[in-house]
């Protein structure tokens, strides 16, 4: 039961950053590349139709944490305190800058908040990296210092970062070189996306440089991805052994590549929806391959005092997980319902839709 619960809260998560991933990256394209004014308003349209309901996934992955295993729920929003809290405020900005932005026809008003939607979703896609490369790296569960523990088994608490900036330190903070490599892939895997996204659902002059843009970063993210997993070996020893344990698991890394060797084609691609199947690809095989490697590990323990969490001691009965089951798939089918119906409504290019005003 522990199994299949990791596998849904997996699912609706890679779901959320498929979707609202798009979004992200909308936001970055912006944020560096939309210089004309008509091009910044159908490409905050892009992402302004449809952020309310892809982060509905966010929600929905958070209260299956909890309802599944709370022991990491507790751990996780204890110990990542800092940076969940600079997640939340990035995610308010970037609302606002998105519903507010169309509000009043001022260039100073526009600017402000096409700046707060650009950083914001910057700075979101960086964190939600770095918030990766934590759980792969492991965090120093019990708070363990010359021997001895500062807090019980489970919990831990982390600084932004500490002065030696080093993933291999007693106690790591949340953000290192190894985990800023990771939050870097995120950043240029989620541009690539939201390029591919703008392209689909606008006539945006920018959209064919945005061809040339996606090709570039795909070569950026190959020594980037190439560099991540040549160094994973000095974070994580025998990172790769659960592959040699479940060879099923090697379709991840596989999904993963084929998506990464497709986003090459961008710009000889018929159809606008295969570079961003190719995307949605690479982030599904991203992040299942991480996860694949840590299974039943969901977080990893760098000291040798306490246990890793896994997902048999972080677990509900599984009474309480058995009597769920029903609810969740009710859930699940609700919020597919509303993504189909809001993607029925926009479908199509976006480009004459009324938003923000």
């Amino acid at each position: 039961m522990e199994t299949v619960w990791f596998i849904i809260i997996a699912l609706v998560l890679t779901v959320f950053f498929i979707l609202d991933g798009y979004d992200f990256g909308t936001g970055i394209i912006h944020l560096f590349f939309a210089k004309k004014e008509k091009d910044k308003e159908v490409i905050s349209k892009a992402a302004g139709l449809f952020w309310d309901s892809n982060e509905v996934w966010l929600v929905a992955a958070g209260g299956l944490l909890f309802m599944a295993f709370p022991t990491l729920y507790a751990s996780v929003f204890s110990g990542f305190y800092l940076p969940l809290i600079i997640i939340l405020w990035l995610i308010i900005f970037r609302a606002l800058g998105l519903e507010l932005r169309g509000q009043f026809n001022h260039t100073l008003w526009k600017t402000i908040w096409d700046r707060a939607f650009g950083v914001s979703s910057l700075l979101l896609t960086l964190f939600f990296g770095i918030a990766l490369g934590n759980v792969a790296r492991g965090v120093n569960l019990g708070g363990i210092e010359n021997s001895v523990a500062a807090y019980e088994a489970h919990y831990f608490f982390l600084p932004l970062w500490n002065s030696s900036f080093s993933p291999l330190s007693e106690t790591p903070g949340v953000i290192d070189w190894f985990t800023l490599v990771i939050g870097l892939i995120a950043v240029i895997t989620l541009s690539i996306h939201g390029a591919n996204w703008i392209v689909l659902k606008t006539n945006a002059s920018i959209n064919q440089p945005l061809k040339n843009i996606s090709f570039q970063l795909n070569i950026a993210l190959g020594v980037f991805t190439v560099f991540s997993i040549s160094i994973w070996h000095l974070i994580t020893p025998h990172p790769l052994e659960n592959y040699l344990k479940n060879p099923l698991f090697l379709i991840f890394p596989i999904l993963y590549f084929t998506g990464f060797t497709g986003q090459f084609f961008v710009k000889k691609f018929k159809k606008e929806t295969s570079a961003f199947y190719c995307s949605s690809l690479m982030i599904f095989g991203g992040i299942t391959s991480t996860l694949a490697t840590m299974f039943p590990v969901l977080l990893p323990s760098t000291n040798t005092v306490n246990d890793n969490l896994t997902i048999y001691n972080t677990a509900t009965s599984t009474y309480g997980m058995s009597v769920a089951i029903p609810w969740i798939i009710i859930g699940i089918i609700l919020m597919i319902a509303y993504f189909l119906i809001q993607k029925k409504i926009n479908n199509g290019k976006i480009d004459d839709r009324e938003y923000g005003h």
